[in-house]
């Protein structure tokens, strides 16, 4: 026997009116459970079917409540007794377990389980016993044993109990064998009755005709409507049975003709509908795993688009910061140029003046030639009077000549002062042509900065407004993404509660599938 470990002896204590329900396939293997078996066992869907279904024994229920169970459930006949058994844990629970064997061809070919909570007296009473059995077991000494789930005694003990195990027709000859034995006995002990044989044979014939036409109207009747009674209850709804409605009998013959046609009818819709609902619900899985799977590269694509968003919205806004600073340095250019027009100018005002007083030392060089060519005149009448003058006028003379001579130098400095204010007013009118031209380069200069100045403007104010731009597409694009996310959820969890049904369509399809409605 298959012993499950560990053991807790906590007690997991089911609900009120819960059903736990189980079938197994004729070697015991678990083929269907509905979802408070699975609960109460502590194991999954998947640990549970197609695995044994010991699986939940618990060591501590004796072997010979099992051997009672097979052997009774093995020929074909219901079992019910109170179990005790173990979750995965190790924690315990309490059932009462209704066991019918499902039939085919009159032999079981799988079995159906169905638990109810037990009370608390039935709990003590089921420790008692099954502490009884394990003494006894040790002792060697068996007084009591199972029998279809029922306590019997060994030996002689359980000899008045046998007559339990008789069916209707036995029951019914016993007693009028008895009656019949009863009327003989005066006659077997001579007591002196002449005519007992005789009444005792009448009394026999009338005891074979009233057990021929209890075995044919009752007896015979109740079994089959035991028998179709337990084909039902074994799920196979594909009987029949006839019925006389003026027998006493009739009306339950007939009654349970219409709960086997209403279960048919009812497990036949149900299996429609569980069909239906099946391909409906695998349908939407399998349009949730597309609708997820398309979902996800959207997602993916996004994030791409997110990503390549953001270094876009970098660079734009690194292009708008050196945007920006080059709209700086341009003013700053601007400034410095506007700056070096105003000095070019003032040198051009500069050069100007120099060339007034350039052309003013000319002229004032022209008074002092021509105040030398007065004095060389004056020096000239003086030497020429001085000559006249004779003796007396020699001294005179001789100043003549040195200022004819200063005269005469005075002329060629100023000749020489002439030709160098010349040479220079010259490379002044050169230097101011120069310099007027480049006041205009200069002038050019501050007009194409100031137009640089403006482009870079423009290009700021078109480089931040495209960062905004971005930005808000961005955050449109983070929105669509976290939108795609959660959407990308709901199809996961729409996906995960279309293949739940699906999962719970199985279950109904299984749990449907035990009942035999074709013929």
């Amino acid at each position: 026997m298959r012993i499950n470990q560990p053991v807790t002896q906590r007690e997991y204590e089911l609900r009120d009116h819960e059903l736990l329900v189980s079938t197994t396939d004729a070697q015991g293997r678990i083929t269907h459970c509905n979802q408070l078996f699975v609960e109460a066992s502590g194991f999954t869907y998947e640990e549970l079917l197609g695995q044994p279904h010991n699986m939940v024994r618990h060591p501590d229920m004796p072997p010979e409540a099992f051997k009672d169970l097979w052997g009774t459930i093995g020929r074909g006949r219901p079992w019910t007794g109170v179990v005790k058994n173990r979750r995965k844990n190790g924690d315990h629970y309490w059932v009462v377990a209704n066991v019918t064997p499902v039939l085919e061809n009159g032999k079981p070919k799988g079995y159906m389980s169905v638990r109810t909570k037990p009370s608390r007296e039935q709990v003590r009473e089921a420790e008692l016993l099954y502490a009884r059995f394990a003494a006894e077991r040790e002792s060697g000494q068996a007084t009591i044993r199972l029998h279809a789930g029922g306590v019997r005694r060994i030996g002689w003990r359980d000899w008045p109990y046998r007559v339990h195990r008789l069916n209707l027709s036995q029951r019914m000859a016993l007693i009028l064998a008895a009656m019949v034995a009863f009327d003989l006995l005066p006659a077997l002990m001579g007591w002196g009755w002449d005519h007992g044989y005789a009444s005792s044979a009448a009394l026999a014939l009338v005891a074979a005709a009233v057990w021929g036409w209890f075995h044919r109207s009752i007896a015979t009747p109740l079994q089959q409507a035991t028998q179709f009674a337990t084909a039902v209850a074994g799920c196979n709804l594909n009987g029949s049975t006839h019925y006389n409605p003026r027998h006493p009998l009739g009306q339950l013959m007939r009654r349970l003709g219409l709960i086997n046609l209403n279960m048919k009818a009812i497990v036949e819709d149900v299996r429609t509908e569980v069909t239906n609902m099946t391909r409906s619900s695998a349908e939407i899985a399998q349009g949730s795993q597309d609708l997820s799977s398309r979902t996800e590269q959207q997602a993916a694509n996004l994030q791409k688009t997110a990503a390549t968003m953001e270094q876009l919205t970098s660079a734009v806004t690194h292009t708008a910061t050196a945007a920006q600073q080059a709209a700086q340095v341009s003013s700053d250019a601007s400034d410095v140029a506007a700056r070096g027009g105003d000095a070019v100018g003032e040198i051009v005002r500069t050069m100007q003046a120099i060339q007034s007083a350039s052309t003013r030392v000319s002229e004032i060089i022209q008074v002092i030639e021509g105040i030398s060519f007065q004095t060389n005149i004056l020096s000239l009448n003086a030497a020429v009077e001085a000559a006249r003058a004779g003796e007396q006028g020699r001294g005179f003379s001789v100043v003549a000549s040195e200022v004819r001579a200063l005269a005469q130098r005075s002329a060629e400095a100023a000749r020489e002062i002439r030709g160098l204010i010349g040479a220079s007013v010259e490379q002044v009118a050169d230097g101011s042509r120069r310099v007027d031209a480049a006041g205009s380069v200069i002038a050019e200069v501050i007009g194409a900065v100031d137009r640089v100045g403006d482009l870079v403007k423009q290009i700021t104010g078109a480089a931040t407004e495209q960062s905004q731009g971005i930005a808000e597409v961005n955050g449109a694009v983070a929105s669509i993404d976290a939108a795609t996310q959660q959407n990308a959820a709901l199809v996961e969890q729409s996906a995960a509660a279309s293949a739940s049904l699906n999962s719970q369509a199985a279950t109904l399809i299984r749990s449907v599938q035990i009942f035999r409605v074709n013929a």
